[in-house]
């Protein structure tokens, strides 16, 4: 058998067909294709904060707003032909507590002052002095609290469960009790001024002056452009209910859309919220999705002041200077266009295009942007150019994914600060701060006029009452 020496055929096959290969990698990107856009997600926020109320903070609210003196009344009529003029004032702390997952059950001490007489006529005429009354007692009163659709504060269902002392006078050797009487004056009060009444207290000046400090636009800075974000509020949602011998509950929740503004274009003041519906949510959380948008203009700016004319070094022999850019969509990846010029060591340049195209992704540990699943196409009049670049390709993409790398870090501990700012809120009874707050890019968005980035941000909220 003979055996012939076929090493130079076998090399040559060899590097035609690493050859083809190159070229072949090369052509496999078409720039002329339009793949689809990836969907762009909603940019929303989402709050959700359960509170509960300590009863404490309860009895310190009450005691704030029950005023001194109660009610007047003259010429009350009081049985059995006897009158007085009464004034019930409040006589001590109300103490509150929760009776059932329904209903507040509050102690309340009062004072009756006053005079009592007889009515005109009769033993009136023998008997002309009248007595005064000054006696005290804890009446023992429920009732049901309930915050209504258009934050406002009512109560139903109220009650008096027990007077709390005896009411009596002796009128002429007569014992008079009038503890019926006062039962059904503090019920008639109650029928009159509070039940009758479904907007007892108006909550929203107090919400709306807490809100327009929450919801006021944050502004952030990225790659030098400025711009602000604010909440437009679809839903805000609530849901109440009491624990006996711990407190009142209440289950507050938002979400709404996030806006991205133009620094000079930003709202003063935040949007208006709309009326409360039910919440069936009981978790702690935050989340809230923060658009950043870039331009292709703004994009071609950026890579135009940090990388053109940069000289990229593909080996020891050649350097590659890029210019010209052009941005735009390429499916769910970032294209960019950009003319190069190489120069090698024994003089001789080589001209053309090349477009790049990278999927944006996030680097959490140095905290850049940076481009992932990156090919490219080239085009140029030098065969020798298409063959190096195909050959070195590996070390190309290398090259321009260490250049092509924008910083995030200060962005995000940018909006960190922003949130944390805007959602700190300080009230005479408690303070709200916004604890385990993260922030990190959720997703990047080629679309047909620039490159959406959403950062997410999620947290806790944390209430300290006074």
């Amino acid at each position: 058998m003979k055996i012939t020496d076929n090493s130079r055929p076998v090399h040559f096959v060899l590097l035609t067909f690493l050859i083809f290969c190159g070229l072949s990698a090369c052509k496999s990107l078409d720039p002329t294709l339009s793949p689809a856009l990836r969907p762009v997600p909603t940019a929303y926020s989402r709050v959700n904060v359960p509170v509960q109320i300590p009863v404490q903070t309860l009895e310190n609210l009450v005691n704030q707003r029950v005023p001194p003196v109660l009610f007047e009344d003259k010429g009350l009529d009081m049985g059995n032909g006897v009158v007085g003029d009464l004034n019930f004032t409040r006589n001590g702390m109300v103490k509150v507590e929760a009776l059932d997952n329904q209903r507040l059950q509050v102690t309340m001490p009062i004072t009756v002052q006053g005079e009592v007489g007889l009515k005109p006529g009769g033993l009136r005429n023998l008997f002309q002095s009248k007595i005064p009354l000054n006696q005290s007692f804890a009446p023992v009163v429920v009732f049901d609290p309930q915050i209504n659709s258009n934050w406002s504060l009512g109560i139903s269902d109220f009650e008096v469960l027990d007077l709390g002392g005896k009411m009596a006078l002796n009128v002429l050797g007569m014992e008079l009790d009038l503890s019926q009487m006062i039962r059904s004056e503090i019920q008639d009060y109650a029928a009159k001024n509070l039940t009758a009444k479904p907007d007892l207290v108006r909550l929203k000046p107090i919400i709306d002056k807490a809100w327009n400090q929450v919801g006021r636009p944050v502004f952030v800075e990225f790659e030098g452009k400025k711009m602000a974000f604010s909440i437009q509020p679809d839903y805000v949602k609530l849901s109440e209910n009491l624990t006996p011998g711990q407190g009142y509950n209440l289950n507050l929740g938002l979400t709404g859309k996030v806006n991205i503004h133009p620094v000079d274009a930003a709202p003063s003041r935040a949007f208006p919220l709309p009326k409360l519906t039910e919440n069936n949510s009981l978790e702690n959380g935050l989340e809230i999705l923060i658009p950043l948008r870039l331009s292709y203009a703004e994009i071609e700016q950026l890579l135009k002041e940090n990388f053109e004319n940069q000289s990229i070094r593909v080996n020891k022999t050649t350097v590659f200077r890029p210019g010209n850019f052009k941005s735009q969509a390429y499916g769910e990846k970032l294209g960019i266009w950009m003319d190069f010029h190489a120069e090698q060591t024994n003089g001789q340049t080589i001209d053309g295009k090349l477009f790049l195209v990278g999927l944006p992704t996030f680097d959490p540990v140095e905290e850049v942007l940076i481009f992932d699943k990156v090919s490219f196409y080239l085009e140029s009049d030098s065969n020798k150019a298409k063959m190096a670049a195909s050959l070195k390709r590996g070390k190309i993409i290398r090259q321009l994914n260490q250049k092509l790398r924008f910083p995030m870090g200060d962005v995000m501990e940018e909006s960190l600060g922003g949130i944390r700012e805007r959602l700190a809120l300080q009230t005479p009874y408690a303070d709200l701060e916004i604890v385990d707050l993260e922030i990190y890019p959720d997703g990047f968005y080629p679309t047909a006029t620039g490159l959406e980035i959403q950062l997410k941000a999620v947290g806790k909220v944390e209430i300290s009452w006074k």
